[in-house]
């Protein structure tokens, strides 16, 4: 049976990328998850695998040429269709002379397990962590049905099936990471196919359907017990993706010496880790050992084993804020500009009415009053919520007030956002805050609470820091770090000395679009309607 190989999802807004190199060719028999192809989207070089063994019949581009995703990429024989032919072959009677017979098309049903591989589910993510199943093994499932919710490093997502059958087999259990083009879950599909027969009766007709059918099942059968016994060969390389090969190009280490803990010996990042921790067959290895164990007899004292150094990929949130922030601060000029807060009179209004409007969905935290407070200066310096193009030659003013905080979660540091903060009253704000904070520390934030945010508050001060210079979270053009509220003597009006809230705040502002007087101004009527509640209150429409 032949069957077109389907590109799938290759990136996160990516409908097409260059077909670098074909990796095999017409005629090839391939196993499953070999190397079929490179190709080059606009963010990354790729690596197609083969979701499943058969002959290359045809490759639909020549090298150079622009694939489509959801479009035939190539077609493959899987194996033991062939086995149709003989069957019916098998099936016809001996006779010197046979008699033709008028032929009738016979639809036989049947089924084959088909991996799906997890595709690119945003950029340069190779893995995720597997939170729920939605179905179980046994389950009957029909085409775009949600199948499971995996976590990235950005967001919770949802994999739908991409068509209907029975699941197979769930490769991972909850809480385990999933790789990247690797084999999530394996499903059985039905397809009818139609089989020529001499029409000689209805009967013969549907003795010989069932005949095909068993023969069909054998065949599907014997190439599947094939590949668990037979080890599959490497190709002349070993099998891993392009980022897991640039890592070890980079450490200089001969791949296919890598013993890979994937399936068919696919390599992962954490493979190369271990090599190079371990130092097999490594000549650099080798000759430390060696200068190590002549060390040894000349000083005993210095026999005590030495603690290897470890070597961690960056990667998940921690390699998603690397590229931000040195793209935010290698194209955007900051300032700083600091000032402190004396917060006694929020502190005390806060507390009574925490008691009556806190709740397990609303926490009235000090947060709610800074957001909508600034939304409020927001209305007088627009400037202070706009975004700047690339090449910083338009300024859009943006309508909503769409506040982010930076929250510390489990998997790292998300910056969900509260949208329209301009139309939400406090205790409105106070429940969004509670929801994204669950959320982010769970490490469940929807994809929309992280889009389209247009200012940022970093509460280093739950911490315990006072001062910092925090990163614009391009393209916004300002974010305020809170310090850690501290009871401090400062003099009162009549030159007394009394204890008095104090918050140190910290923005950095994007100097080509904000200059220093505008920053000042903008904290200064923030500062108003926190130290003066009251005009806060009276502000608001």
């Amino acid at each position: 049976m032949i069957k077109d190989f389907i590109l799938p999802d290759i990136g996160e807004g990516v409908v097409e990328c260059e077909l670098v190199e074909w990796l095999v060719k017409e005629g090839d028999t391939v196993v499953e998850d070999q190397p079929i192809a490179d190709v080059m989207t606009d963010k990354a070089l790729v690596q197609i695998p083969a979701p499943f063994g058969g002959v290359v019949t045809k490759l639909y581009y020549a090298k150079g040429d622009i694939a489509k995703v959801h479009a035939p990429l190539y077609a493959v024989q899987i194996e033991g269709a062939v086995q149709i032919e003989g069957a019916e072959a098998a099936q016809a009677p001996l006779e010197a002379t046979p008699t033709p017979a008028p032929t009738v098309q016979v639809s036989v049903i049947s089924s084959s397990i088909e991996e799906f591989l997890l595709p690119d589910i945003g950029e340069g993510i190779v893995e995720c962590e597997l939170v729920e199943w939605l179905v179980q093994e046994g389950d009957t499932v029909v085409e775009d049905q949600p199948i499971a919710d995996v976590m990235t490093d950005k967001a919770l997502v949802q994999i739908p099936a991409i068509k209907a059958g029975k699941i197979a087999k769930l490769h991972y259990r909850k809480g385990q990471l999933a790789k990247v083009h690797a084999p999530l879950y394996a499903i059985e599909v039905e397809q009818a196919v139609s089989v020529p027969t001499s029409a000689t009766s209805p009967a013969t007709a549907t003795a010989t359907a069932n005949t095909v059918t068993a023969t069909m099942a054998g065949a599907n059968a014997a190439p599947a017990a094939q590949a668990v016994n037979a080890e599959p060969a490497r190709q002349g390389k070993a099998l891993a993706s392009p980022a897991v090969r640039r890592m070890a190009r980079a450490l200089d280490i001969d791949l296919s010496r890598v013993p890979g803990s994937g399936k068919h010996g696919r390599v992962y990042k954490e493979d190369i880790t271990r090599y190079q921790t371990r130092g097999v067959d490594s000549p650099v290895s080798t000759t430390v050992q060696s200068q190590a164990a002549s060390q040894t007899q000349v000083d005993l004292s210095s026999s005590a084993p030495h603690k290897a150094d470890i070597v961690e990929p960056i990667r998940g949130v921690k390699a998603v804020m690397a590229r931000m922030m040195v793209e935010s601060v290698s194209s955007i000029p900051h300032f700083t500009y600091c000032e402190e807060f004396d917060l006694t009179d929020l502190v005390a209004l806060r507390e009574s009415m925490k008691a009556k409007y806190s709740s397990d969905e609303v926490k009235l935290t000090m947060m709610p009053f800074f957001m909508k407070a600034m939304s409020l200066a927001l209305s007088q310096f627009p400037v202070m919520n706009s975004q700047v193009n690339a090449d910083c030659t338009e300024l859009t003013y943006k309508a909503r007030h769409n506040i982010g905080m930076a929250v510390d979660s489990k998997v790292g540091l998300l910056v969900p956002n509260i949208k329209d903060v301009q139309d939400k009253s406090i205790l409105d704000v106070a429940a969004e805050i509670t929801r994204l904070t669950q959320a982010a520390r769970s490490g469940r934030v929807a994809p929309a609470d992280l889009k389209d945010g247009t200012i940022s508050i970093s509460n280093i001060g739950a911490l315990g820091g006072t001062v910092a210079t925090p990163i614009i979270n391009k393209p916004e053009v300002a974010i305020v770090a809170l310090g850690k509220l501290q009871t401090l003597p400062r003099f009162n009006a009549k030159g007394e000395v009394e204890a008095r809230q104090i918050m140190q705040v910290s923005w950095s502002g994007d100097h080509r679009v904000i200059d220093g007087g505008t920053i000042a101004r903008f904290c200064n009527l923030w500062k108003q309607y926190l130290e003066q509640p009251q005009e806060m209150l009276l502000a608001m429409r």
